[in-house]
């Protein structure tokens, strides 16, 4: 009986100590890293087309109503009315009607916009990018540290005797960039209409 316990507990002690713990869970992690990186990638996929198109939408309303107001001032600017015609309602209304239009458009931005907010919003997608790609890069990072560990696990003594006799481990492969260019962010340049 002594001999049982003492072969079993010599026997967990050295299966312990041949990866059958280790394997698993260093595996497990190296997925789960791997999980991330694909995360922030779709991340990115999600968010950047949707943070481009609110920026250019916000951009055109601004323009629109900087348009509007240039044209109302423009309008207003024709509209004439000298010291002999102020005895006429007609012209006076004109140009009152016309004075009138240039402040409503002005009022009119500013409720709207206090202060301009495309330019808040450039500033927000550009954060984002910038955020988007460190999380990329950090995602990246750590994947291929949790590929190291594994990796590693599966080829030192003794975790390597259960890696091969139990799961058969073979080597992750570390996040590499294999795409001529991949090394560079993608550039939302084209997407806001510039050629250059």
């Amino acid at each position: 009986m002594k001999y049982r316990t003492l072969f079993a507990l010599a026997a967990s002690v050295t299966l312990a100590g041949c990866g059958l713990n280790s394997v698993p869970t260093a595996e497990e992690n190296a997925k789960a890293k791997w999980a991330d990186v694909e995360n922030y990638y779709q991340r990115r996929a999600d968010l950047i087309p949707n943070l481009v198109a609110t920026v250019k939408a916000a951009g055109a309303q601004e323009k629109a109503i900087l348009v509007e107001v240039t044209q109302a001032r423009a309008s207003a600017s024709q509209v004439k009315v000298s010291g002999a015609d102020l005895n006429d309602p007609a012209k006076v209304q004109a140009y009152e009607r016309a004075q009138n239009g240039v402040t409503l458009s002005l009022q009119r931005l500013q409720e709207a916009y206090p202060e301009l907010k495309s330019q808040g919003n450039y500033a927000t997608l550009m954060s984002q990018l910038e955020g988007t790609e460190n999380r990329i890069s950090t995602a990246r990072h750590d994947y291929n540290e949790a590929v190291q560990s594994y990796n590693t696990t599966i080829r030192t003594f003794p975790d390597a005797i259960g890696a091969k006799v139990f799961y058969g481990a073979k080597p992750l492969v570390p996040f590499k960039a294999t795409t001529p260019g991949a090394e560079a962010a993608p550039s939302v340049a084209n997407a806001f209409g510039n050629t250059n």
